[in-house]
């Protein structure tokens, strides 16, 4: 058995980097990827959160592109040229009076992309190209990369919305050999003509079930356009659905697959709950848990990470957290990319007791003591509560995942179960006094979806929780 970093054909650059990232033993989807990929295969590996994905891809990768020539001399001959010309311009100009300029202020909250800013002469042209669905995703990819980069002399770049566009132009031009990016900013740099996608050997979907579905594929399968026909894919997720099991085989070659869990499983660190409750009530439960522990009566959890299906309701609920005394923040799309940075840090050294959040924090963010997770919605899709649940039991401690279930939320939790094929634990908050409108869940409920058939709709037309369409389930 595999037991050292090694043993998988990583090189010594490439080891130096794993030991400043602390690592001493792969895991498993580590030990199973990593040769595969130095192999040169195309890969689709699903293993659950937190089990170091962005490691297998990345270590293998940087090793991979090495041994092979970018343009960044092209970029640092255009550059130097540029600065030699206008240097020469400015010896042979008559000497002039310095003027005053003014300083003009940038609006407040006014994008940066808005400044004109000038392509480079030659677009840069990455050897490898990670694309993420979210930001902070992309800055832990980064995080990753850099440290490795470091004792490999290579160069790695991150581009992502919210961020400066000027900066990021700057990172670029000073040459990039493997790029992080959000498919909008990239799309945007393409267009630019100031990254050019065509020399790139390597591709990387992170969280490729998110970035194959109807609402990223539009833009994923524009950058797949400007990639070269021949080229290594890597797919990794936590879940890899078979929905999007025709668009892979269009997109793979011969690809190994990697399975540390099935579709659908959940950490074996993560206590699940499941808590009927009114819609009306959930506010209060949510208050009654933090300040009881939950499951762990009298311990107050230090870190609580709450789920809701909109911004609005995000923004709602945080607003009652903190007029209750709690310490709160929020993190959703709205907020400018500064401020999500610094919710997470807070979150994370333990300034703020509980992060509000939409699933943009359901997917790579990597916190390390998070006590407890809370569906206080219950996501419409099955995936995603597997990847919420994921942000507890981390790094082998014992996590516990609270799911409010209103009995208009019954449909989609039902496609949890089938999606986990397990049922999720009832439970309720001893000394909590519930309404009599909630919906309890029988015990012997199946996990397994039935067959609809073209007559099956007119038995399900009743009313309430026990004949109608959930009868016999609930």
């Amino acid at each position: 058995m595999t037991t050292t970093f090694a043993e998988l054909g990583l090189n010594e650059q490439i080891l130096a980097g794993v030991d400043a990232l602390g690592f001493t033993e792969p895991t498993p989807v580590q030990a199973e990827a990593i040769p595969l990929v130095l192999q040169g295969r195309d890969i689709v590996a699903s293993a659950q959160t937190g089990t170091g994905k962005t490691a297998a891809f990345a270590l293998p990768t940087l090793q991979l592109i090495a041994g092979l020539t970018s343009n960044d001399t092209q970029v640092e001959a255009a550059v130097s040229e540029s600065a030699e010309a206008a240097t020469d311009a400015a010896e042979d100009a008559p000497a002039e009076q310095p003027k005053r300029r003014r300083r003009r202020r940038r609006r407040k909250g006014a994008p940066d992309t808005q400044a004109p800013v000038k392509a480079p002469d030659v677009p840069t042209a990455p050897l490898a190209l990670v694309v993420t669905p979210t930001r902070e995703l992309a800055q832990q990819i980064e995080k990753v990369t850099t440290v490795v980069c470091q004792h490999t002399g290579q160069r790695s770049v991150i581009v992502m919305g919210g961020a400066r566009f000027d900066r990021q132009i700057a990172d670029l031009a000073r040459g990039c050999d493997l790029l992080v990016a959000t498919p909008g900013r990239l799309i945007d740099l393409m267009d630019r003509k100031i990254v050019d996608l065509s020399q790139v050997r390597v591709l990387v979907l992170d969280e490729a079930d998110r970035m194959l579905d109807m609402g990223f594929w539009p833009s994923v399968r524009r950058i797949m356009q400007a990639l070269p026909q021949e080229r290594q894919n890597l797919l990794f997720s936590a879940t890899i659905p078979p929905s999007i099991k025709g668009t892979i085989d269009a997109m793979l070659h011969d690809p190994a697959t990697v399975e540390i869990a099935r579709i659908g499983e959940t950490a074996d660190t993560v206590e699940e709950h499941l808590c009927p409750v009114t819609q009306g009530q959930k506010t209060q439960l949510l208050e009654a848990l933090i300040k009881t522990g939950g499951a762990e009566q009298g311990a107050m959890p230090e870190r609580v990470l709450v789920f809701c299906r909109t911004k609005h309701r995000v923004d709602d609920v945080s607003r009652v957290l903190k007029a209750s005394g709690f310490k709160v923040d929020v993190m959703h799309a709205d907020r400018r990319q500064e401020a999500r940075e610094k919710a997470l840090a807070r979150f994370r050294d333990g300034r703020i007791q509980v992060l509000v959040a939409t699933d943009v924090m359901s997917r790579g963010i990597d916190v390390s003591g998070i006590d407890a997770v809370v569906n206080y919605d219950v996501p419409m899709d099955p995936e995603d509560y597997v990847h919420r649940i994921g942000r507890t039991g981390r790094a082998g401690a014992t996590g516990h995942a609270y799911t409010f279930v209103a009995p208009d939320e019954i449909t989609p939790l039902r496609e949890i179960e089938y999606f986990t094929h397990k049922l999720v634990p009832l439970w309720d908050l001893p000394g909590f006094t519930y309404d009599d409108g909630r919906i309890i869940p029988q015990a012997g409920r199946s996990t397994t979806k039935p067959m609809r058939t073209m007559f099956s709709g007119s038995k399900s037309r009743g009313r309430g929780p026990v004949g109608g369409r959930y009868g016999r389930h609930y």
